[in-house]
């Protein structure tokens, strides 16, 4: 697809996306994560009622911690013992990040999908409705995996 081609196709307008939601990065070791991110860094780990609900099973497994940063925007740390270089099929995690999270108004929810389905973005999966909101997983240019995602209306 030509430049031409992608500015003349829908868009998710300028400014639509808020701000960054947050970063989720895949970690080989848990407790030296936890222990850089909330000891060496500083930054607040999120605990019991500060836990998301659809990740509180998965922290009290010891599989996902949750960080907040100084400005509020939250760090997911997702353990991937098993943790290997990218691989080149862009459906398979990416080594160290596991996606990046953008905010958006409810709604603009749906219009942002249309506009990614519109410029034939490859959708990895949704859009998914939880408790916590909506959201839409899909692939940069380069199979990194981002997400769109609002809080419920």
């Amino acid at each position: 697809m030509t430049h031409s081609a992608i500015a003349s196709t829908p868009a998710i307008p300028t400014g639509a996306l808020r701000r960054v939601h947050h970063y989720a990065l895949n970690v080989q070791d848990m407790a030296r994560s936890r222990q850089f991110y909330g000891q060496v860094l500083g930054l607040h780990e999120l605990q019991g009622a500060e836990v998301p609900e659809t990740l509180k099973e998965l922290v009290a497994q010891g599989k996902v911690a949750n960080f907040r940063t100084p400005d509020g925007t939250i760090l997911d740390l997702f353990g991937e013992p098993d943790l290997v270089p990218p691989h080149p099929d862009p459906t398979q995690q990416f080594t160290r990040a596991n996606h990046l999270a953008f905010d958006i108004a409810p709604d603009q929810f749906d219009p942002a999908v249309e506009a990614l389905k519109a410029q034939n973005v490859q959708i990895d999966h949704g859009p998914v409705s939880r408790p916590t909101g909506r959201g839409i997983y899909f692939y940069d240019p380069d199979g990194f995996l981002l997400e769109i995602r609002c809080d419920p209306a």
